[in-house]
């Protein structure tokens, strides 16, 4: 059972495989605490060896979907050292969304700021209630949000991410979207129905086809053209040669549903 002692939250996953974490810090703005960090840490590693997970959502207590890092632990022990620990910490755990096989759908109302816009960046998908605001804010308090940069520039164009970086600017949920750091805008009353719309999709494909394509997916942005392309063929090639897709394709030339 939740309390409020617990930084995190993972409800069961359903018999569709979907798992929901939910941040559990709403009196701070589910920022994140060096607590929160290892309690999604855990829920990740596990995920990634759960057979049974289809699709993960993240989602957020409270008015804020995240503010970022935990100013005031932060600030409690300054060290070089310690500054170093704790966001390489961080980068494991976004690192550990982006290579889990299965998608994570970021469920994001509210604010989400520094720490917070990295981590919708990091998330495969995004759904925002209309009213979000997105900011990379640091640099407000003399902080360059330089880890997320990491991902905010591989999100949207390098200008539209550099001038949130210098101006620590909010953007709206629209604006979000037109930049191309989420996928969909609704309405707060509409947000758990867009979710859920773009996890049934998702749930209806094989998963070992969108597991392959996640993994490539990521892998080829960090390459070369030709080295991107060599990867493709032989991912898709080995795609191809599972019962699902050659079920697949079959099922298309019978003009028949697939029977996955």
């Amino acid at each position: 059972m939740l309390t409020t002692q617990d930084p995190l939250l993972q409800r069961s996953a359903d018999a569709r495989g979907v798992i929901t974490l939910t941040m559990n810090r709403p009196q701070a703005f589910n920022a994140l605490s060096e607590d929160l960090l290892e309690a999604l840490q855990t829920e990740l590693d596990l995920i990634a060896r759960d057979e049974a997970a289809r699709v993960v959502v993240l989602a957020a207590a409270g008015k804020a979907f995240c503010a970022g890092h935990d100013l005031r632990e932060m600030r409690a022990a300054p060290s070089q050292r310690y500054y170093e620990k704790l966001f390489a910490q961080c980068g494991r755990m976004m690192l550990a969304i982006q290579r889990l096989d299965v998608p994570v759908i970021a469920r994001v109302q509210g604010i989400a700021t520094a720490a917070g816009c990295q981590l919708v960046a990091m998330c495969d998908l995004a759904v925002a209630a209309r009213d979000a605001r997105f900011a990379v804010s640091g640099v407000n308090l003399g902080l360059f949000c330089s880890t997320p940069s990491v991902a905010l520039s591989r999100n949207v164009s390098r200008k539209a991410a550099f001038e949130m970086l210098v101006t620590g600017g909010f953007i709206s949920a629209d604006e979000a979207l037109a930049k191309g750091l989420v996928n969909r805008v609704v309405d707060a009353a509409q947000l758990d129905a867009e979710v859920e719309s773009l996890v049934a999709s998702i749930v209806g494909k094989p998963k070992v086809a969108i597991g392959m394509g996640k993994q490539l997916f990521y892998r080829q942005l960090e390459v070369g053209i030709e080295a991107a392309y060599a990867d493709a063929v032989e991912t898709m090639a080995c795609n191809m040669m599972n019962d699902k897709a050659l079920e697949g394709v079959q099922a298309f030339i019978d003009k028949r549903p697939p029977k996955w």
